[in-house]
């Protein structure tokens, strides 16, 4: 049904028992619940001190509390922070000073890091909340909600999420947009949803499977819960408990990334069969690259549910279902209908169909910058274009076809390689569990492909299964493609949503030379 009001607060006005939110523990919360949690945190920040425009920041794991901020600061006008649970205490100060946020609210799985964070932002001890158990100079999260009401507050006005970039290069930067000045009702917050053909109500389940602090995952979340959607919410991923629970919610809908379905894929064919998966819809992924092979053997399983979407946290993007994928192999799809794709050269003109270059964006729904920062928003424009570095092409379709980032790529004798075709071609021997490729110093050729393997469960990480990789990657990749050495290390470290740190990997082989690129 489509006849019922979009937007949660709506909702929960016009039905406050039905649920909408299965947390991680399995305890389910009614709208009316959820809405009178996410008033009394508004009124809780207010009566700390924050104003219209103000920011507060979140270290938090996926479940009620986060959800509960992010309606809290969308109605009340404040930025919503959401800072990644992995990073250490001064990379959280960091992003906790940069973005002004006035008050923090942490996890006690998180204590070390948050109190140090707190500390070196100078954030006063009455401006930090601690959930789940104690931190060490916070106050108790439930002193924030404590003796405020239920009841909507006054003067409700829009806010945003203020999401925070990767950081590949530098510090990471806040992504900030101009705050529109309207009631929430005004904003109809669930139509992002639409560009992926999923419509309000209509039995539909969305799974969060992957944490809430990325950009995508939240507002995917977010724009399910406010066309009706209940939220199935998970906090920490495995493959099974995936599927157990697209078995038992019957979820329609998720957010995914290539990682997952390698490690889905991975599980033995008799675990698989116990699940039933048909209910789902819409199996988006999107974040990182997803060998063809692996693609392939979604689709085969799930069927045409599994599409594919390219976007970054300043804005989207393309949108490919399986049907585009299947006629044109690789692609990440066509232009968002709110969206323009172009692809520049380095001299910022425009180029053909079939050539490499820079891919731009555009987006028709409003512009953004990155907060104390004008030169990275002007270096990365062209007009009202931006970039965050992809290299790719356009087909004479207007599909879009992706190659690695500019800062992946690896020159060598002169020769441009794409880390992100080794790395499938990788994937595809059965004892590696995950991979990655970059380049490292040659004295001739500037550069030189390593491989980082992760081995599968059950194989040794030895001299012979090095030669046994670099042996299926010389069957599948020309000869400059080629890996010319394999490491080996125990676990790949990625993020929960599968974005690879790859600089991580990188760095150390280039410590006392400077990289050409």
């Amino acid at each position: 049904m489509t006849d019922r009001p979009n937007g949660f607060w709506a909702q929960a006005t016009a039905d406050p028992t039905r649920t909408v939110l299965t947390a991680p523990d399995g305890e389910e919360w009614t709208a009316g619940r959820l809405h009178a949690a996410a008033n009394r945190l508004v009124h809780g920040l207010r009566a700390a001190g924050l104003e219209s425009g103000d920011a507060f920041a979140v270290v938090l794991p996926n479940g009620v509390e986060f959800l509960t901020a992010y309606l809290a600061a969308s109605q009340a006008g404040l930025y919503l922070v959401p800072v990644n649970h992995h990073l250490v205490g001064p990379e959280i100060a960091w992003i906790v000073a940069d973005s002004g946020a006035k008050v923090l609210i942490a996890h006690e799985r998180y204590a070390g890091a948050a109190r140090a964070a707190a500390d070196e932002a100078d954030l006063p001890p009455s401006r930090r909340y601690a959930v789940g158990g104690a931190i060490e100079a916070f106050r108790p999260y439930a002193e924030l909600l404590d003796g405020q009401p239920g009841s909507p507050p006054a003067g409700r006005t829009l806010g945003w999420v203020m999401n925070y970039t990767s950081g590949t290069t530098g510090r990471p930067r806040g992504i900030r947009r101009p705050l529109p000045g309207r009631p929430p009702e005004e904003a109809y917050l669930g139509g992002f949803l639409g560009i992926f053909g999923i419509q309000p109500y209509d039995g539909n389940v969305h799974l969060v499977c992957s944490p809430l602090y990325h950009t995508a995952v939240l507002q995917f979340a977010g724009a399910a819960l406010h066309i009706g959607h209940p939220l199935v919410v998970m906090d920490k991923w495995t493959p099974e408990e995936m599927l157990r629970l697209i078995d038992t919610h019957r979820c329609t809908h998720t957010h995914m990334v290539p990682t997952q379905f390698h490690r889905l894929l991975a599980l033995p064919d008799e675990v698989r069969a116990r699940y039933d998966v048909s209910s789902m819809r819409h199996a988006i992924h999107g974040a990182a690259p997803c060998p063809d092979h692996v693609k392939r053997a979604m689709i085969e399983w799930w069927g045409a549910c599994v599409e594919e979407y390219y976007a970054a946290s300043e804005g989207g993007g393309a949108f490919a279902t399986a049907e585009d994928w299947l006629k044109k192999p690789g692609t990440v799809g066509k232009a968002w209908p709110i969206s323009e794709l172009a692809v520049f050269d380095d001299d910022g003109r425009p180029l053909p169909p079939g050539e490499l270059g820079t891919v731009y964006m555009k987006m028709t729904t409003g512009g953004f910058s990155y907060h104390k920062d004008e030169a990275k928003t002007r270096k990365n424009r062209i007009g009202d274009f931006f970039t965050v570095g992809d290299l790719g092409y356009l087909d004479e379709d207007g599909y879009l076809f992706l190659r690695d980032r500019k800062i992946d790529m690896i020159i060598s004798g002169g020769v441009n390689i794409y880390p992100a075709e080794i790395e499938a071609a990788l994937l595809t021997h059965p004892a590696v569990a995950d991979a990655a490729a970059f380049g490292i110093p040659h004295p001739d050729w500037g550069e030189e492909v390593k491989a980082v393997v992760e081995p599968a469960d059950g194989h040794t990480p030895d001299d012979t299964l090095a030669a046994g990789i670099l042996a299926h990657c010389a069957e599948r990749l020309a000869g400059y493609k080629r890996p010319k050495s394999v490491d080996f290390i125990a676990s790949m470290p990625r993020d929960p949503n599968g974005k690879l740190y790859k600089r991580r990997l990188r760095d150390p082989y280039w410590q006392g030379h400077e990289r050409p690129v």
